[in-house]
């Protein structure tokens, strides 16, 4: 995972700058519960938030932008020390963001950046490098296929639309494949990180596409859904077509030692306990490291065997 400061930390809030004594009131509006990742995401934050001394307002967007930003208005309102929240998409934020600004609430992104210019706008971000991610995707298909000349058709489940996550998966990916022209991305449609619409959109794939070599999909939970598609298509999933996905929850862990999945490229969901060493510091005025990265790793299947039993999501 990464921090991005893209702002200096000198703002502070009445009652929390430095005694140590008052308790600092976080506001965190989640993107929703649409996977196992994003589950274990908000477990994080909440646990974290209880061992900090934090006091934390939550609010489940539901996958929706507009929720995000009244949460976001009600937080202003109530005059919380901090705001922090993982956007539902990357582009329309900078008016509500302007008024955290002008209240003195500083703001903290998490998971997924936004595309503002205005970079003052917010103070640090907590999250992956998503174009790693799917460069990593794409570096473990490349080096599957080395020996083959064949075209290789791919079909990709992206997430969903105008998210980070997903345009930079898709972005990290298609750079590496685009080195060889054997491999081909046949079918791309969105589905919305749900393992529902894993399932629904594979199903198309499947009756659209005759010949699929590969499933790159951006998340476990899209992928688990589109081997119940897979197999109910007669199809050896892992095998008739290899699969591909994004984050090592523990469902995709178990899929990938059983044979289903080829590769999972992690992504972790544990970020509570740097949101709130990172709240402290901000509220407090401390500068924020422009940048920090937590190592995150691949599994093979051998290698989703030997650790699964200790996996914590």
């Amino acid at each position: 995972m990464s921090v991005a400061a893209c702002g200096g930390g000198g703002s502070t809030t009445a009652g929390t700058s430095g005694g140590g004594d008052s308790t600092i009131t976080m506001g965190f509006s989640q993107v929703g519960a649409e996977s196992g990742w994003r589950t274990a995401n908000t477990k994080s934050v909440q646990d974290a938030a209880k061992k900090a001394g934090i006091e934390l307002k939550f609010s489940d967007a539901q996958q929706k932008q507009e929720n995000q930003i009244k949460a976001i208005r009600s937080y202003i309102q109530q005059k919380v020390d901090i705001i922090a929240f993982s956007p539902v998409v990357e582009s329309g934020w900078d008016t509500v963001l302007k008024e955290a600004q002008n209240a003195k609430i500083p703001v903290i992104l998490t998971d997924r950046a936004v595309d503002s210019k205005d970079t003052s706008l917010y103070k640090t971000f907590l999250g992956s490098d998503f174009v790693e991610e799917g460069k990593k995707a794409g570096q473990w298909l490349v080096e599957e296929y080395k020996d083959s000349t064949d075209p290789v058709n791919i079909v990709e489940l992206q997430g969903t639309t105008g998210s980070a996550p997903a345009n930079d998966r898709k972005a990290g990916f298609a750079e590496v494949i685009a080195a060889e022209s054997k491999f081909k991305i046949v079918a791309s449609q969105t589905g919305d990180f749900t393992r529902a619409k894993g399932k629904e959109v594979m199903e198309a794939f499947l009756k659209a596409q005759p010949d699929i070599d590969v499933l790159y999909a951006h998340n476990d939970d899209m992928g688990l859904g589109a081997i119940e598609a897979i197999e109910g298509a007669g199809k050896v999933p892992g095998k008739d077509i290899k699969i591909i996905t994004v984050d090592a929850v523990k469902d995709g862990m178990q899929a990938l030692a059983d044979g289903k999945i080829n590769y999972i490229v992690e992504c972790s969901p544990l970020l509570g306990p740097q949101l709130m060493d990172l709240a402290k510091k901000v509220v407090k005025g401390e500068q924020v490291p422009p940048r920090v990265v937590t190592e995150e790793t691949t599994f093979t299947q051998e290698q989703a065997k030997q650790v699964l039993s200790t996996r914590q999501y």
